[in-house]
């Protein structure tokens, strides 16, 4: 009797201290959680100020809200920007999925000789960096009458992430077993209809994923539509630097417009949330 009782105390001991231990680690975690955040709160409530209170120093956290900054941003010539920036984000997307599908499908289910080699080119694009291939791509772009153009952008944001989406969707079509590709064979479905009918809903997952990290990648471009673009093409990181002048800083407007070029994205990660987390999920557990 006496080894059970000492047995039971000492598992509610420990069953006790994992207890403390979970809920430190809960508040640890959510203490970061509000460290990481704390930022975006500043800018939200920096976007509701006048644009002396935002100004003012010490910062003021008494103040009077207002929507006077989001106004002065719908009444600008920001339309044009966020409109630039919807379809160089859209096409691109769009393109890298078309090309990064079938070629990540012929690259794990059907591979062929040098097929590392394939992989290794695909991804060592991304270790050149962006300001080496500028002036290049400035010149032809000139020469061709691309400059200022958003056809210019779609392409170099499809270059730009096809490599990465080749990579992702091409370690969720290894998820496929093997067994499902032999039996839609044996049932005698054609390529196409294996992809549209098998494939395709298997890793729809693994698809929005990549499409979401494509659609944060070209919305947050700013190196290319900044060198390449001046008043037709410009995209809304583009605007964001134009509200910051030299003779004053209008910092309850940047936030304002900060807070409205990140809401698309967000809204775009809230709304896949789940797919995103299955899909890059795919493959971390054998």
């Amino acid at each position: 009797m006496t080894v059970a009782a000492e047995t039971t105390t000492a598992g509610r001991t420990r069953a006790g201290r994992h207890a403390v231990v979970g809920k430190l680690l809960t508040g640890l975690a959510w203490f970061a959680a509000f460290i990481f955040f704390a930022p975006v709160l500043w800018m939200l409530l920096t976007s509701i100020k006048q644009e002396s209170d935002a100004a003012s120093s010490p910062p003021s956290f008494l103040f009077s809200p207002t929507l006077d900054q989001y106004r002065a941003v719908f009444t600008s010539e920001a339309g044009a920007y966020f409109l630039n920036s919807v379809i160089a984000t859209a096409v691109s997307t769009l393109l890298v999925l078309a090309l990064a599908v079938p070629a990540a499908y012929a690259l794990s289910i059907r591979p062929v000789k040098r097929t590392q080699d394939v992989l290794f080119f695909f991804i060592s694009t991304k270790m050149l960096p962006v300001v080496a291939v500028i002036m290049p791509i400035y010149v032809i772009a000139g020469q061709i009458r691309m400059l200022d153009n958003i056809v210019t952008l779609i392409i170099l944001y499809t270059a730009m992430n096809l490599p990465i989406a080749v990579w992702m969707m091409r370690s969720f079509f290894l998820e496929v077993p093997g067994e499902v590709l032999e039996a839609a064979s044996m049932d005698g479905a054609s390529l196409m209809l294996t992809m549209r009918r098998v494939l395709i809903p298997m890793v729809s997952p693994g698809i929005a994923a990549t499409a979401l990290i494509c659609v944060i990648f070209a919305w947050n471009e700013f190196f290319f539509a900044l060198n390449l673009t001046a008043a037709n093409a410009a995209t809304v990181p583009i605007y964001l630097m134009s509200t910051m002048t030299s003779e004053e800083q209008f910092l309850a407007q940047l936030s304002a417009a900060s807070v409205l070029a990140s809401l698309p994205v967000v809204l775009a990660g809230w709304f896949a949330q789940k797919q995103l987390v299955r899909g890059l999920s795919m493959g971390a557990v054998k």
